[in-house]
């Protein structure tokens, strides 16, 4: 099955028109501000910790981040917002407020674009180890109604016994209860540092196969399987950065603790937000340091040098990050236009079909673009035309572009004289295959 979501623009924007992509990015801190299981303010300290971040902050480039291991004091917490996301002339991300502060020494968080985003509440489900938190935002663009974007961010308790695994268990239980007793559905990410082992753990298996299919969480990967120590998974693997250390956990790269995981609503893209195919990775894993730590031969190139560092000295963890594309106008698309009304079925499935009505008859033409502006498809109607439908089964999966303009289409000034009519759509999606 193919699907085409297209974006409707004008050749004279074409140039100003972006890419609204979400990336989305999880990550371990390592007792960020915490002193405890050998790590210090010597062999941990939080402004050098704060310089690693930045340099990996700004390779990623993420515009959600969600995180573990912050030490409760909120002073650390504004301190990584002040000190790492809103400097060099940037001003426009914010936190989370965990709404409770006393399960635990260290919390999740949330650091987020405000350009983008706004947080509208958080809660808390607790636990008997540390709570799960829920950070609701909504997508803050003019014109995208309701697209709410719902951040679950979880610590499952660590540990290799089996006390530990049923712990884990009761945690994710408590928050699928949650989400089941609350009709939660829409577009949820669940992110964080699970301690799992396997994908046979209750606890991991409670989030993918939950008895109501709604709330059920997906891994974009599907990468599913017994992770630990097990070579097959070395491109997933997120712990540990490190073979040796007396902060940073040893044993090298054997376990996929970090995930993002996502509802249905995102991988369908039928809530307005649709994950991106292949576009989830663990920063830094190249997939040839298994039980190494990341800097052992052979020279791990994944990343820029500095950015390889900073990863190994920030934390016994890589980050996991993934992206978004958004759309607002999924759905059957209605022009607002005066004289020239037209709809069409988006996303598409084969036939991109346009139904349209021309009061100043005039001769209309349609053109199919790629991102590069080259012509794909191309046609033109007369005034008696009131419908067309471009095939688009041979696609190849991308975003593409609409372009419809009049028989006036001769100069920019038309677009006030001849009515050049095109609608600007400011979301967009993506073709999926399945």
């Amino acid at each position: 099955m193919r699907i085409l979501t297209i974006i409707f623009i004008g050749f004279f924007s074409l140039t100003t028109w972006s890419q609204d992509t979400i990336r989305v990015m999880h990550y371990n801190l390592l007792m960020y501000g915490n002193d405890f299981g050998g790590c210090t303010s010597s062999n941990n300290n939080v402004n050098d910790k704060n310089g690693y971040l930045k340099t990996i902050v700004d390779y990623v480039k993420p515009d959600i981040v969600t995180v573990n291991e912050i030490y409760k004091d909120s002073y650390y917490h504004d301190l990584i917002l002040d000190s790492v996301f809103n400097i060099d002339g940037i001003d426009y991300y914010a936190r989370g407020n965990p709404p409770n502060l006393s399960n635990g020494y260290t919390l999740n968080q949330v650091y987020y674009n405000t350009q983008l985003f706004t947080l509208d509440t958080s809660e808390a489900i607790a636990t008997n180890v540390r709570d799960i938190d829920i950070f609701r935002l909504s997508y803050n663009i003019p014109n995208a109604l309701n697209i709410d974007f719902n951040c679950v961010v979880a610590h499952l308790k660590a540990g290799d016994s089996q006390a530990d695994a049923t712990e884990r268990a009761n945690e994710t239980n408590a928050l699928m209860n949650y989400l089941d007793n609350n009709n939660e559905i829409g577009n949820y990410i669940m992110s964080g540092d699970f301690n799992v082992y396997t994908a046979s753990e209750q606890a991991f298996m409670n989030l993918l196969f939950h008895s109501n299919e709604a709330i059920r969480f997906y891994d974009p990967i599907d990468k599913i399987g017994e992770w630990h120590t097990n070579y097959f998974f070395a491109n997933e693997h997120t712990q540990s950065t490190h073979s040796y250390g007396e902060c940073h956990s040893s044993g090298g790269m054997d376990d996929r603790f970090d995930f993002i995981l996502i509802s249905d609503e995102i991988i369908d893209g039928t809530n307005d937000i649709e994950y991106i195919s292949d576009s989830y990775w663990a920063v830094g894993q190249d997939g040839l340091h298994y039980n190494k730590s990341l800097i052992d031969s052979p020279q791990n190139t994944s990343v820029p040098e500095n950015v390889l560092s900073a990863l190994y000295s920030m934390s016994d963890h890589l980050p996991v990050i993934m992206d978004l594309i958004v759309n607002d106008e999924l759905g059957f698309v209605v022009s607002p236009f005066q004289h020239f009304d037209f709809s069409f079925n988006n996303p598409v499935k084969d036939k991109l079909e346009i139904t349209f009505k021309n009061d100043q008859h005039v001769e209309i033409s349609f053109k199919l673009l790629n991102l590069n502006g080259h012509i794909l498809y191309s046609v033109s109607v007369d005034q008696y035309a009131n419908n067309i439908t471009i095939p688009v089964s041979r696609l190849m999966k991308s975003i593409y572009l609409l372009k419809i303009s009049d028989s006036c289409n001769l100069q920019f000034r038309c677009l006030s004289e001849c009515q050049l009519w095109i609608k600007s759509i400011h979301f967009t999606s993506v073709i999926k295959i399945k």
